[in-house]
């Protein structure tokens, strides 16, 4: 059976690309947390676990605290961004301008912490900025779950790269729906690719301040997409 076409709806809504924008804000900050920050993720919480694992394990060069202070606060920003998306389920405009709005605060006070540290950066500053980085990433993952556009978590990505196989017409499925599914797997790639350059090669603070400067864009742009209350604000 053939994959279903589209709706109108669908196809005239903001919301999927301004998703893959954040999804470009999670491979430059965890871009910025593993290679400056010490094998640690602020958005990908499987990668903590096996990290984790390795640190516990006694592995050279990793370490428990990192992991666990980031899955700690970024389950307080998990909290923060479900409680927002409870307040404004009803209005999806509002969600996202709210929790990124509030994630771009977050992500602007780390910015702020990676100018003052220095580099390399103490132990203080350094728990402080996975805190800071976990708390905005957790509040992006919650808004993007409430959000439940199709294929855009914006933080994970192994079902949608599963879906691309597993959905396939050679196996039988429905469709792979393989360009929806592929551009935010490059948006993440991509912020990766930037984000380690801007570090090893240029300043260590710039993916933040990109990352930053794409958040903020973000809810802008929400809010005045939805001021006038179109029809893609409102859940199905």
């Amino acid at each position: 059976m053939a994959p279903a076409a589209p709706t109108r709806d669908a196809l005239s809504s903001p919301l999927p690309l301004l998703l893959v924008a954040m999804t470009l804000v999670t491979g430059l900050v965890d871009a910025f947390s593993y290679l400056v920050l010490g094998h640690v993720f602020v958005a990908n919480m499987t990668g903590n676990v096996v990290l984790l694992g390795f640190a516990l394990a006694r592995a050279p060069g990793f370490s428990v605290a990192a992991p666990v202070i980031a899955i700690g606060w970024f389950g307080i920003g998990a909290l923060a961004g479900g409680r927002i998306g409870m307040r404004f389920a009803h209005h999806r405009g509002h969600l996202l301008t709210i929790a990124v709005g509030l994630q771009s605060a977050f992500l602007a006070t780390a910015v702020a912490l990676a100018f003052i540290s220095g580099n390399p950066i103490p132990d203080g500053y350094r728990y402080a900025l996975i805190a800071v980085l976990a708390v905005a990433m957790g509040i992006q993952n919650a808004a993007a779950r409430k959000l439940s556009v199709p294929d855009l978590t914006t933080t994970v990505l192994t079902l949608t790269i599963t879906g691309i196989a597993a959905d396939s017409t050679i196996v039988g499925g429905p469709g792979s729906r393989v360009g929806r599914r592929v551009v935010p797997v490059v948006a993440m790639l991509a912020g990766a690719v930037i984000g380690a350059s801007l570090v090893l090669y240029v300043r260590m603070e710039i993916p933040l301040v990109i990352a930053l400067v794409v958040s903020a864009t973000v809810a802008v742009t929400t809010r005045i997409l939805g001021a006038a209350d179109p029809h893609w604000v409102h859940p199905a």
